[in-house]
């Protein structure tokens, strides 16, 4: 292999012209270089990228701080960030986290330069005194799927990927919604799980339900545990008692749950309904219905992030970029078994006797005020030649009411929308017109 040494001595000039040479130096005469060029051309010679990187300061190499990495939406934001890096001078090293021993080794040591240029931390809220040790020791830092003091973050908002997932299951018709996530007090400082819990119960309160007992189970971010938690909650209370819908807090738990139901012997989604979190490469092989996060996007956002801050004088903002959710509709979920058909069948019957009675009403009204017209011999009566003019009035009414009669539906209609405004888990369905021979019992 040539060295920097072998290019000096063929040109006959010492290794720190050669250097000079290569970062492109004023202080080298056109002739010199010239020679050493030549030099480097009969040799080839190829510069080692650490090596000038470290002549100039620098390691050319990025740390990602990343948890269980393994994980399925780890890589998924890994192949992101490794797509931003493609065509960059940089390398990335990876630093696994299964402890949090390991999370402030890791920490503390890539506060060296001659470790990483510039470090990107993943899902691991860092605790502040170490962003302040990175801070002074010149490391530029990017947080991806967390937050902290001082430095850029790239997000989604977890609280409101909760509301997604659990009014898609309401708007379905579901009520006994149960939800499993991971353990809160984990010793990361993890918070995605607690605050997609958060939106499920906001919106569980916001349809007007009330949490059941026993329908929140938190546990180990593992597939199995995930269908450990699950057979318990669907072996409770017999078919009238276990939940009908099952709100995962990701994708790997929600592959839990269907384990579950499988070995039961309970359909999905006939006989329940299950929604993850996260989207990974195996959720659409399992037709799973889930709040899709832009993981690889995530990634790719962050990295460039970083470069923008080794490209800059200054410490890159502290900004937080928040990237949006999706609602991917699958085939794990569907209204519950029975609930949607008693649902029309009761609104519909409703319905048809308000809209009777409405009807009743009308007619009666008109009667009264023709019958009035003609005792008071005013424009309604009949008069010479027009013999019998009150009955259209009679049957029709006022123009308004003609228009909001049930031939036109306006009655039906008007309580289906108010219906709708008033939310809940029936919300948005649309009633069915009245059917002849119904009865006001």
């Amino acid at each position: 292999m040539v060295t920097i040494a072998d290019v000096a001595a063929y040109a006959g000039v010492g290794a720190g012209t050669v250097s000079r040479v290569l970062n492109n130096s004023p202080r080298v005469s056109a002739e010199t270089r010239a020679r050493v060029l030549a030099a480097i051309e009969v040799l080839d010679y190829r510069p080692n990228p650490m090596a000038r990187g470290l002549s100039r300061g620098r390691c050319q190499t990025l740390g990602a701080v990343v948890p269980f990495f393994t994980h399925a939406s780890a890589v998924e934001r890994l192949r992101g960030v490794m797509a931003g890096l493609d065509g960059s001078r940089y390398d990335l090293v990876l630093f696994n986290v299964e402890s949090p021993v390991h999370r402030d080794e890791h920490l503390a040591s890539l506060t060296r330069r001659d470790r990483a240029d510039g470090l990107l931390i993943v899902s691991l809220p860092p605790p502040a005194a170490d962003l302040d040790r990175l801070a002074a020791a010149g490391v530029p830092v990017v947080l991806l799927d967390a937050r902290g003091h001082g430095v850029p973050a790239v997000v989604t908002d977890d609280v409101e990927g909760g509301r997604i997932a659990t009014r898609h299951l309401l708007e379905l018709g579901h009520e006994r919604i149960a939800f499993i996530g991971d353990d809160p007090a984990n010793p990361f400082g993890f918070t995605s799980s607690a605050e997609r819990e958060r939106g499920y119960r906001e919106s569980l309160a916001e349809a007007g339900l009330a949490e059941r007992p026993g329908d929140v189970a938190h546990g180990p971010h593992v597939r199995e545990v995930a269908r450990e938690l699950a057979g318990q909650l669907l072996d409770r209370g017999g078919e009238d008692g276990r939940p009908t819908a099952v709100f995962a807090a990701s994708d790997t738990q929600a592959l839990g749950v269907l384990e579950a139901a499988r070995a039961r012997g309970i359909r999905v989604p006939e006989d329940l309904s299950v929604v993850g979190f996260d989207d990974i490469e195996v959720s659409s092989y399992a037709g799973l219905t889930t709040v899709r996060q832009p993981l690889r996007e995530s990634g790719r956002k962050a990295i460039g992030l970083l470069l923008e801050a080794l490209t800059s004088e200054e410490p890159p903002p502290p900004e937080v970029h928040q990237l949006g959710l999706e609602l991917v509709v699958r085939s794990t979920t569907a209204p519950p078994k029975g609930r949607r058909g008693r649902r029309r069948a009761g609104r519909s019957a409703a319905a048809a006797r308000a809209d009777r009675r409405a009807v009743k009403r009308r007619a009666a009204g008109a009667e009264g005020r023709a019958n009035a017209e003609v005792a008071s011999g005013g424009p309604g009566s009949p008069g010479p030649g027009a013999e019998g003019s009150a009955s259209p009035a009679g049957q029709g009414g006022s123009s308004s009411g003609g228009r909001s009669g049930p031939g036109r539906g306006g009655g039906r209609r008007a309580g289906g929308r108010r219906s709708r405004a008033e939310g809940g888990p029936g919300a948005g369905r649309e009633t069915a017109p009245p059917r002849e021979g119904d009865s006001d019992e």
